[in-house]
């Protein structure tokens, strides 16, 4: 993990203030909607009826420019550039993307999930990197398939290890997304074996002690390997 990374999430958890960019830069601002990302015909049809569903990585820059349209479209969320190393991907069946996700460094610090590992600060620092967040997963509104969700998962969970190792020289061993638990229950995640550890509180990064600032998320995490605690306590 980079100096800058680490400082940028030290940053955006409030424990240090770093000067403000030269240059400022808004990308969300520079998203434009074309036809490209234009509403599709309704795919209605159980998961197990759609042809060929398969991951395919984004890459170069128009494919780039493709998935941050349809994210910021259509996620509710929008776009913002994924912090740290990363990998993104479409999810395409019959040669048309019907979802699509997004993976990039893990939280700095969160309590349920380093209470779950059971590591040190200093374990932490050293070995935060092999935690990868599911920081986007958008299945297109036109798209009406039972289960594929959680289909989507789990052909993740077999694929994003590989993918890591042949972009960045290593395997993650955890994974963690967050749910905004006022909008979604994770039932996907559940399906996907991925477990419930706990929520955030709803402080955000600055916010005061005992008031909810912000919405509180639950926290789910999926061990790419049976012995992530041993590799991240080591």
């Amino acid at each position: 993990m980079s100096c800058r990374v680490a400082m940028l999430r030290m940053q955006d958890d409030g424990l240090i203030t770093l000067p403000p960019p030269r240059h400022r830069h808004c990308p969300a601002n520079n998203v434009q909607f074309t036809s490209a990302t234009a509403p599709k015909p309704v795919i209605n049809k159980p998961v197990h009826a759609l042809s060929c569903v398969q991951l395919r990585i984004v890459i170069g820059r128009q494919q780039s420019r493709l998935w941050n349209e349809y994210i910021h479209r259509y996620h509710y969320l929008g776009y913002k550039p994924l912090p740290g190393a990363q990998l993104r991907y479409f999810v395409i069946s019959e040669n048309n993307i019907i979802a699509l996700l997004g993976f990039g460094a893990s939280a700095w610090q969160c309590a349920p999930r380093d209470k779950y590992i059971g590591w040190t600060h200093d374990q932490r620092k050293k070995k935060l990197h092999y935690i990868v967040n599911n920081a986007r997963f958008l299945i297109l509104p036109w798209v009406n398939c039972k289960n594929l969700a959680s289909k989507i998962l789990s052909l993740t969970s077999h694929r994003l290890s590989r993918d890591w190792q042949d972009h960045y020289g290593y395997q993650p061993v955890l994974l963690e997304t967050f749910v905004e638990r006022d909008r979604f229950v994770g039932t996907c995640y559940k399906a996907a074996n991925w477990v419930l550890v706990g929520q955030t509180k709803g402080r955000g990064k600055l916010g005061p002690a005992g008031k909810i600032s912000v919405p509180i998320k639950e926290l789910w995490l999926y061990p790419l390997e049976r012995n992530f605690r041993q590799i991240l306590t080591s």
